[in-house]
């Protein structure tokens, strides 16, 4: 499993409308354990710049993997190599941003590559490859069209595309944080404010 965490403290900036600073760092640092403690009994790799995330990954058990100046798509295929060498030879790469990390490991299956896209059908939450045929990561807006582009190239490559209603779902945004499913799994310590009403104990 590789996740690629960016510093707590600057992550979840475009909620910052709804959230302060100490609740942003809170639900990153939150959700990031979530997705590393939903992929066990599996190895994590995490690949990060920051001490902080670094420190934070190794007390959890998993391999932090230093990868300063390479911005995040950088960073994933460094991460990636590093999986390689390692001895493994199928990854699962995903954001940790997701809520609701259900059964993250089955997203593997051998010789296929497995794509899950957000909600949107605009980015890649969660993709999985065998480390002999890697996806470049292309992150950023409408990355599951290129990766799926990129994918579709091999053509000995069986390629899935995993439409799944827990895994599609990341938080980027103040609007993010009112989808229905989320009602009982955000945290109640979240502030009650108009995007996210819900959180209020009853």
């Amino acid at each position: 499993m590789l996740v690629p965490v960016k510093a707590f403290t600057e992550a979840k900036q475009r909620l910052s409308a709804v959230l302060t600073p100490a609740h942003r760092i809170r639900l990153a640092m939150s959700m990031a354990e979530g997705v590393v403690r939903a992929s066990a009994p599996h190895r994590v790799f995490v690949v990060c710049d920051d001490a902080g995330v670094r420190d934070w990954a190794e007390a959890l058990g998993a391999t932090a993997l230093w990868t300063a100046e390479l911005g995040l798509n950088g960073a994933v295929d460094d991460g990636v190599a590093a999986v390689s060498r390692a001895g493994f030879e199928h990854v699962i790469v995903t954001h940790a941003d997701l809520p609701l990390p259900v059964n993250l490991p089955e997203v593997a299956r051998r010789d296929t590559t497995t794509l899950v896209p957000d909600r949107r059908r605009d980015g890649t939450n969660v993709m999985s490859f065998p480390t002999s045929a890697p996806i470049p990561a292309s992150y950023g807006a409408n990355s599951f069209e290129r990766h799926l582009v990129h994918a579709s190239k091999h053509a000995r490559r069986t390629v899935e595309i995993r439409i799944d209603a827990e895994l599609s779902i990341d938080i980027d945004t103040p609007s993010d944080l009112t989808h229905p499913i989320l009602r009982k799994v955000l945290p109640t310590w979240l502030p009650t404010i108009q995007a996210n009403r819900f959180t209020q104990r009853d």
